[in-house]
């Protein structure tokens, strides 16, 4: 046995059973290939029942042709059972508008996941190793993946189609300088991707491009260290998910004193099971703004209460509001509320003007503001020049680039001078025209603060 055949041989006792079925999904590149001679040449002693599963793309005309005569070949002269279809993997991906990569995905583990079950077994086996272990981290690190995603693949994860239907990936341990030393000196026939020399693919630019440039000039054994990187952020992030999981099971209470990691996940895990994508920022709002509703659809609020629990509130109007409130700020006392806003305001004269920001406060020149000012909710046709900007913006497009949710729009608050030039918007930047400057004499401090619900 060769040193290739003892890992695969130690990684499945672990991984399958004896006398287990296993479908083994085998494109014709280099990996499967491997893979699948490793598997049949285990075994007569495992007694495993394969059988092998080829998707055709069709994305790359006889290329893709002569891929799958190539498996259906090996198949056939191993005397195993092969399912091979094929998919216009190019159409399905312009008809629903999305990346071919995506698509691909998609529909290959649905083909996988079918074909397991109507074979009567759960198991499929992946050619992923520690090369692609390696690309996915970086891949993930460059989209801002937490513990989670920067620990990588699973030896054995459910099928992202059919959560009965296991994936198995007996190579994890393998690198491909070892998967080619073995092709080699056991004549395994392959067939080589063109597309993946193409560095118009992310994954491809960071395994031609970013891993040789580290290896050269910063550290020959990256790949190694990342390795043993992705091993201690996988044991850090199973830590943190049994202690949400132990806290989401107990009655609700003491979330504030949660360590960050653990409030992080306990939110993450309410956000999925609720059906919500849990983007790091939303997870952010909602650890910082307790009884605070957020928008995440038309119609539909998140808010988490006081316990760390998460709610979902629905049926919301959200238009136009014309409702606003004339302001005095000359008068006392100096504090309104205005749709569930509790304001005030502070107007001092100063000789030199010293600016202070803290969360729900703002300062402006009060005498380019004038005494009477209008709060209202934003309307259609809006500009707005915030601090730094040459001129003004629709305040509609402001949203839109800062990320606020369509419906979550009709609910900031704005404040205009009494001849309608906004000089505060609710969560965005100051007015360029209203900043407090060197030569600013009267400082209007203004506060905000959204009540409980």
């Amino acid at each position: 046995m060769t040193d290739l055949s003892d890992k695969v041989e130690q990684a499945t006792a672990q991984l399958f059973s004896t006398g287990q079925r296993i479908l083994v999904a085998v494109s014709g590149g280099l990996d499967s290939m491997v893979l699948l001679h490793v598997l049949h040449r285990l075994a007569p002693t495992k007694k495993w029942r394969l059988t092998v599963a080829h998707l055709n793309h069709q994305l790359r005309g006889r290329s893709s042709d002569a891929d799958q005569k190539l498996v259906e070949r090996v198949a056939r002269r191993m005397n195993l059972p092969l399912i091979a279809e094929r998919a216009d993997i190019g159409a399905m991906a312009a008809q629903a508008k999305g990346s071919i990569e995506m698509v691909a995905r998609r529909v290959r583990h649905a083909f996988l996941a079918r074909v397991a079950r109507e074979q009567r077994g759960q198991t499929i086996a992946l050619a992923h190793h520690a090369d692609d272990q390696v690309e996915l981290f970086f891949l993930r690190l460059l989209r801002g993946a937490g513990a989670d995603g920067l620990s990588g693949m699973e030896p054995v994860a459910a099928s992202p189609v059919d959560p009965n239907v296991k994936l198995v990936r007996p190579l994890l341990s393998v690198t491909r300088a070892e998967i080619e030393g073995f092709a080699r000196r056991e004549r395994i026939p392959f067939r080589e991707d063109a597309s993946n020399r193409c560095t118009d693919h992310l994954r491809n630019r960071i395994r031609h491009e970013l891993l040789p440039l580290l290896e050269r000039n910063f550290q020959p054994a990256i790949r190694s260290v990342v390795l043993r990187t992705m091993e201690l952020l996988s044991a850090d992030a199973e830590f943190s998910w049994h202690a949400a999981l132990e806290w989401l099971a107990r009655k609700p209470s003491d979330f504030e004193s949660l360590h960050v990691a653990v409030q992080r996940r306990v939110l993450q895990d309410q956000l999925i099971e609720l059906g919500v994508p849990p983007d790091f920022f939303l997870i952010e709002r909602l650890r910082h703004e307790p009884q605070q509703p957020i928008c995440i659809a038309p119609g539909k609020l998140l808010l988490r209460d006081v316990s760390g629990r998460l709610h979902i509130k629905r049926d919301i109007h959200f238009a136009f509001d014309e409702e606003q409130l004339e302001i005095n700020l000359d008068t006392k006392p100096m504090g309104v509320v205005f749709d569930g806003a509790e304001l005030s305001w502070n107007c001092k004269n100063v000789k030199s003007p010293a600016i202070s920001r803290r969360a729900g406060r703002e300062q402006f020149d009060g005498n380019l503001i004038g005494s009477r000012i209008i709060v209202r909710h934003w309307r259609k046709g809006d500009r707005f020049r915030p601090i730094g900007m040459a001129s003004a913006v629709k305040l509609q497009d402001l949203f839109a680039n800062a990320r606020v949710p369509k419906a979550e729009r009709h609910q900031r608050l704005v404040a205009t001078t009494a001849n309608g030039e906004i000089f505060w918007v609710e969560g965005l930047r100051i007015s360029e025209g209203f900043k407090v400057r060197p030569e600013t004499r009267r400082l209007l401090e203004w506060k905000w603060r959204r009540r409980a619900i």
